[in-house]
């Protein structure tokens, strides 16, 4: 049976602590689908279509990737895509609480979809898609915090 796991989030943009994740988590599973969970309610600097298209072309090197979005249940997305794991990054104690209580409820939704964390690699603890566009917002110099063509996409989403 091939080993699928799910790796949801915004990537609003991706970074390279996205990156160490997936790469990572390709130790462990046979295929991973990079889900870009949609939310009508949260307020994104780059479109759904424009993160598929950054998380493409950061990916294209790397094999056993797909790229998707979802608007619906994370669990239920798992089912249909024969995912038996939802992968999730933890970078700080901070994040442990909303993961420990997002893992509980999807357990409790569907006992067969496990969640495996992984701990973001201590070159990337610090980084968040929020700090990044926040740092670049304000002239700081993320070029080796994101891939190439995210770095270009940002300068040129904020006109720099």
């Amino acid at each position: 049976m091939e080993r699928i796991a799910i790796y949801p989030g915004s990537f609003d943009p991706v970074t390279n602590g996205h990156m160490d994740i997936i790469k990572r988590g390709l130790a462990l599973f046979d295929k991973i689908i990079v889900t870009i969970l949609e939310n009508p309610a949260k307020q994104t600097l780059f479109t759904v279509s424009e993160r598929v298209d950054l998380l493409q072309e950061s990916l294209k090197e790397a094999d056993r990737i797909e790229i998707a979005s979802y608007g619906g249940l994370l669990v239920d997305y798992a089912v249909q895509r024969n995912a038996t794991a939802i992968l999730r990054g933890m970078r700080a104690v901070s994040d442990f609480e909303y993961e420990f209580q997002m893992a509980l409820m999807n357990r409790k939704l569907n006992r067969e979809v496990q969640t495996v964390f992984l701990m973001t690699g201590l070159r990337w603890i610090f980084t968040s898609s929020s700090i990044i566009k926040e740092a670049v917002k304000f002239g700081g110099d993320i070029k080796t915090m994101v891939p190439p063509v995210v770095h270009a996409a940002l300068k040129k989403k904020l006109n720099l």
